[in-house]
């Protein structure tokens, strides 16, 4: 049942198309999606899902942004000298953005991180769009507005079919069910973490 569990977390929306969306001064595309290895002087890149790397590139060359945002990801046991905001910031001049509008924030380990950076960085600006996996947005949007923020959510990386029905697969053991399900409740977790912490 790990399809009832990941569309929990996602809500029943899917993803709105780039023209729906209004403008703002910024668009923040948060970590999570990259492993970095550094084997001597050369650096590989394992994407796991990019769907937040090129949604806020659709958004930028859309034009709904001045400022391309992305955070500094990088926990405290990585050894890696660049951060995924670093690396995300390669990519997106490679993919034609112009340098002078991508920023990263420092070094965050976690979404309240990244919310506190964010605001440091590009503060007064307000109005952003926040690109992130649809799983996480709920708990993402929840502390960016805390930061002020106001935030126009563009849900990406979604995990869940929005046309399944529920058949006799959806009960059957696999890894990938096990790990929406680990994925759901880690998300269902952290909402109620920072519900209570606030």
């Amino acid at each position: 049942m790990s399809g009832i569990c990941i569309k929990l977390v996602e809500g029943s929306e899917y993803r709105k198309p780039i023209s729906a969306l209004d403008s703002a001064d910024a668009i923040v595309v948060l970590s999570g999606m990259l492993i970095i290895n550094e084997v001597g002087d050369s650096t590989f890149i394992e994407w796991g899902d990019p769907d937040r790397f090129f949604g806020g590139i659709a958004l930028f060359k859309a034009d709904k942004a001045q400022k391309l945002v992305f955070t500094g990801g990088k926990m405290p046991w990585n050894k890696a000298k660049k951060t995924e905001g670093d690396v995300l910031k390669e990519y997106a001049i490679s993919n034609g953005i112009p340098t002078e509008k991508i920023f990263v924030t420092k070094d965050v380990e976690n979404t309240a991180d990244e919310a506190v950076a964010v605001n440091e960085l590009i503060s007064p600006s307000k109005r952003i769009i926040l690109v992130t996996s649809a799983f996480h947005m709920y708990r993402a949007k929840m502390l960016f507005e805390k930061q002020g923020f106001i935030v126009i959510p563009y849900k990406v990386d979604f995990k869940a079919s929005r046309n399944n029905t529920i058949t006799l697969m959806a009960f059957l053991p696999s890894a990938g069910n096990t790990e929406l399900t680990e994925t759901g409740i880690r998300e269902i977790i952290g909402r109620l973490f920072y519900l209570v912490k606030n």
